[in-house]
């Protein structure tokens, strides 16, 4: 399982056109599931986010959580995180998860993310996303866990 984290002042998700989903300052997270992830692997990767210390406190430094400061993270499924890109010029998605499992294996990382009390919005699996965002900082953290 990998997981781009990217602290936002703010990002907003639609699918043709549509609003779909809107967070002020918080994390947007970009999910990918691999073959054989579990829900134990969401519920990992799930409580790590919810606690990774990424946001500043009164001093400058990144000492506070998402879950410490009530922000938000927009969930986005995305596959092409698992792409293997290390022969040819063209990445090999063989390494993602079929949809169907992929599917619940990213609702339970939403579900674990919301048990923590975190507000979670999604995108929408398997539709074509387009995401504005305001990164913060810009901080950007690469998680990955098999």
């Amino acid at each position: 399982m990998k997981a781009v984290i990217q602290r936002v002042k703010s990002a907003k998700l639609s699918v043709e056109g549509i609003d779909v989903s809107e967070i002020g300052r918080g994390l947007v997270v970009f999910f990918g599931v691999e073959k054989d992830d579990d829900i134990k692997t969401a519920d990992y990767l799930a409580k790590k986010i919810a606690n990774m210390r990424i946001f500043e406190d009164c001093s400058e430094k990144m000492n506070l959580s998402v879950s410490d400061l009530g922000y938000e993270v927009l969930a986005v499924s995305q596959f092409t995180l698992c792409g293997d890109c290390s022969r040819g010029n063209r990445p090999d998605f063989t390494g993602a998860e079929k949809p169907q499992t992929a599917f619940e294996v990213y609702n339970r990382f939403c579900e674990a993310l919301e048990a923590q009390g975190i507000t979670t919005k999604r995108g929408v699996f398997g539709a074509p996303m387009r995401i504005e965002q305001v990164n913060d900082g810009p901080v950007t953290i690469i998680l990955a866990k098999k």
